[in-house]
């Protein structure tokens, strides 16, 4: 049995195609002293990406005042799996992502949680001493550009989650934000944090200087 293709995209083919071989025909016959040269023929499919603009919200202003003084680059694959029960437990099916995730997490003190009682100065001494809030975890960000999905596997008769991704994505900023803290952000922060503090008040003329970290 032969299928029978409808006429319409097949004369629009067969159009674009003597189109060319005309132009080129006429092109040969015109210009003798001129190589003849082959048809240009459009690609037979073309795919163009389009943004569309969409307005900008602003949700909320805050106001930081934190030193951030450490930043761990952490990598890691995220092998996320949704398993689906078919036909009462009969069929077993799932939906799994493979993720390669780079992240950049920072750590530091912040400043507004300084009290009254955290400072105290003797300027006839020229001494002070200061006591810094405990160091925390600011952000675990993901790097867009180096982070990527691998595989993406749907089973034949498993349900496609459009947010595995997202949810692939959450996991990796929390697991990398646990490796972080395993290997020290937090000490290195504090650490840190208490050196450049040191340098800005001996900066100020002060030479009695102590400056001490609450643990976290």
């Amino acid at each position: 049995m032969t299928r029978s293709v409808p006429p319409a995209p097949l004369l629009a083919l067969l159009g674009t195609l003597g189109a060319g071989l005309l132009a080129g025909l006429a092109l040969a016959t015109g210009a003798k002293s001129c190589a003849p040269s082959l048809p240009v023929i459009p690609p037979l499919s073309s795919s163009v990406t389009l943004v569309s603009p969409t307005p900008n919200v602003l949700v909320a202003v805050k106001d930081l005042a934190r030193l951030e003084s450490a930043s761990f680059h952490m990598e890691r694959v995220i092998d996320l799996t949704d398993q689906q029960s078919l036909l009462f437990g009969l069929v077993q099916s799932e939906d799994a992502i493979l993720l390669v995730a780079v992240a950049n997490v920072s750590a530091g003190v912040d400043l507004q949680k300084l009290n009254a009682s955290d400072l105290t100065v003797d300027a006839a001494k020229k001494s002070v001493k200061l006591t810094l809030p405990a160091p925390e975890v600011f952000h675990a960000e993901l790097d867009n550009e180096k982070t990527y999905v691998h595989t993406r596997h749907t089973g034949a008769l498993a349900m496609r989650k459009e947010n595995l991704e997202t949810r692939a994505r959450q996991e990796a900023e929390r697991s990398l934000t646990d490796a972080a803290l395993q290997a020290g952000i937090l000490a290195r922060a504090s650490d840190n944090a208490k050196r450049a503090v040191e340098g800005l008040v001996r900066g100020l003329g002060y030479e009695q200087i102590e400056v001490t970290v609450k643990g976290p």
